[in-house]
């Protein structure tokens, strides 16, 4: 919900007085109902990007090519000089994850919610300026000053908003077509060194252990009313984060002894399957490449 909040404020300060009115509330109103309709519950709020990936109908195309298209992708977009380039790939993750990948969109959502919200916030950040008079096309006094949006700040923010915008949607595409281990096995290709690999891994999966064992205390608690009110809530969050580092290091303990008791000597192996590069794989990365690089080019 808070996504869609941030979301709707954000899209109405970056087209207002440019947009007629009746269509600014549709524009702002889209995205924003797509977080509520698909915010997060329970059964869907701890569903790992790995297991997006192993039921994506992309999993067995070759890892290497989505690696490095994607990348490729999203450093263009980074460094495009209009907000064409980061629109387009924004669009297109959607439709590939969705449609073509076959993932829900309330996954899609509550994996999006995060990274939006943040993006929401910096671009009001950028959008708003102090000034000393109403000078801006939109204006909110406060105190003797006033926050002002202008055409100058408007246009810098849908720039900056649209490459983040786009590169997160690779980096979102790639995590959720693309398994952990075949990640992993084409940084070893690339001859990434073995700690760094192995670090990744690591954290990769505590994030995933750490969330699922707070969930599981904040059911416990919320079970023995630990949220009946304000100050039971403070103190039962309290107590919930203490015990999740007390946990987090004691898991942190058993994994390294059971790593070493399986003689780990730095450098963690998976099976790999080899994966062909089909001729139609190859074309489409070629097309999305140079469709970002043509739209890359285009005047603002």
């Amino acid at each position: 919900m808070i996504a869609a909040i941030l979301t709707f404020v954000f899209m109405w300060c970056l087209f207002y007085g440019r947009v007629p009115q009746p269509f600014l509330f549709i524009i702002c109103a889209v995205p924003g109902i797509f977080f509520a309709l698909n915010r997060g519950h329970n059964h869907y709020q701890f569903l790992s990007n790995d297991v997006l990936a192993q039921i994506s109908r992309l999993k067995n195309v070759n890892p290497a090519l989505k690696f490095w298209t994607l990348l490729a992708l999203m450093f263009i977009c980074v460094a495009s000089r209009n907000f064409y380039t980061g629109l387009f790939l924004t669009a297109a993750m959607f439709v590939i994850i969705i449609i073509v990948s076959g993932v829900n969109a309330r996954h899609y959502a509550q994996a999006m919610a995060l990274p939006v919200s943040f993006l929401m916030i910096g671009g009001l950040a950028l959008l708003f300026e102090f000034s000393s008079g109403p000078t801006g096309i939109l204006n909110i006094g406060a105190f003797g000053y006033w926050l002002t949006v202008g055409e100058r700040s408007q246009s810098q923010t849908a720039l900056v908003v649209s490459r983040a915008f786009g590169a997160v949607s690779c980096l979102c595409a790639l995590s959720m077509t693309t398994p952990m281990p075949d990640i992993i096995g084409v940084l070893r290709r690339a001859r990434c060194p073995d700690f760094f690999i192995d670090l990744m891994y690591l954290i990769y999966r505590y994030i995933f252990i750490l969330i699922s064992l707070h969930h599981e205390m904040r059911v416990a608690a919320a079970s023995r009313l630990g949220f009946r009110d304000y100050r039971a809530s403070l103190r039962t969050i309290g107590k919930i984060y203490a015990n999740l580092l007390a946990r987090s290091y004691q898991f942190a303990g058993r994994n390294f002894d059971a790593m070493e008791s399986r003689c780990y000597d730095a450098g963690i192996r998976f099976f790999e399957r080899p994966k062909r590069i089909a001729f139609s794989h190859l074309c489409v990365s070629m097309l999305f490449l140079g469709a970002t690089l043509f739209l890359c080019r285009l005047p603002l």
